[in-house]
């Protein structure tokens, strides 16, 4: 999906021409990674326009950030504010937003703390991120060959720049093998999430997911998709799953920010259930449109309007 250029992009505290949000060859974060981002949704509705869990990204920035000593220079609701002022500058009723916090131009060296923390913030307009038929028809995935990290080599719970070179990787392979999409195990083997997505099974009726001990961002439409699977009255399981339940699942789906929640076809071929999108994903699809779209009561106060 390309990144359209919208205006301006905040940078440091002020609004700039998109063109001159620039940063210096020998920034840190060039040469070892050094950045942690978030990808966030505003949407148009009956209502208006507003941000998805605006607060729960904000603060998965800043925890982000924590991880990797990063102390970012505003607070988080400094962050919130920059991020509507950004969508208010450039005239946007629907877009993606990405705030990222990286080590600028200072010394060269591993070491970064004598690297200065910046932040900026864009937000273009970007559609359905695995295609626009892929909400209803699902997507073909393979089982990559890439592991995901183990959590004493690099921490899966930061949003890091530095950890999405491991995900490319496994893009890369997917698509070159026919794939739309990758799943990934975690370093014992047990499935963990998709190159930037959550992973959900269904079997029996009831959802399985891995837990956070295998490897995996704790995804922000994964918690809200758990949470709309309570008020439905189907249960979650959050435990390890094996890669053979892959391919015995009546049903699977991918959950993040830009994926929304897409349902997997197949997965190495072996067609999942009817090789569509399956009645426990539409249901969950449904209420989560419907929230989205203010078609019904924001009861978790997940919307921040603009």
């Amino acid at each position: 999906m390309s990144c359209k250029a919208s205006g301006k992009i905040w940078f440091n505290g002020e609004m700039v021409e998109w063109e001159n949000a620039t940063l210096h060859v020998l920034s840190h974060v060039v040469h070892y990674g050094s950045s942690v981002f978030e990808g966030i949704r505003c949407y148009k509705n009956r209502k208006g326009s507003a941000v998805f869990r605006l607060q729960e990204h904000v603060r998965r920035l800043f925890d982000s950030a924590r991880i990797y000593r990063m102390e970012i220079p505003y607070t988080e609701d400094d962050i919130s504010d920059a991020i509507v002022d950004t969508i208010r500058e450039n005239g946007l009723e629907e877009c993606y937003i990405r705030p990222v916090v990286y080590r600028g131009y200072g010394e060269m060296g591993v070491n970064p703390v004598n690297c200065p923390v910046e932040v900026a913030i864009a937000a273009w307009e970007w559609g359905a991120y695995l295609g626009a038929e892929a909400l209803e028809v699902g997507v073909d995935a393979g089982v990559s060959t890439w592991r995901r990290m183990a959590p004493d080599t690099m921490p899966n719970l930061a949003k890091a720049g530095g950890n999405y070179l491991n995900s490319q990787l496994a893009k890369m392979e997917a698509v070159r093998h026919g794939y739309d999409e990758a799943i990934m195990l975690d370093y014992h083997g047990y499935v963990s999430e998709g190159s930037g997505e959550n992973i959900f099974l269904v079997m029996d009726g009831e959802l399985y997911t891995p837990p956070v001990s295998s490897s995996l961002l704790r995804g922000i439409t994964r918690d809200s998709v758990i949470k709309i699977a309570g008020t439905e009255g189907i249960k979650v399981r959050e435990e390890p799953l094996t890669r053979e339940l892959l391919y015995l699942a009546d049903e699977i789906f991918f959950t993040g920010t830009a994926a929304e929640i897409t349902p997997v076809r197949s997965v190495d071929g072996v067609e999942i259930g009817s090789g569509r999108r399956g009645p426990v994903t539409k249901t969950l699809q449904d209420e989560f449109f419907r929230i989205i779209r203010a078609e019904t009561d924001d009861s978790f106060g997940w919307l921040t309007y603009i």
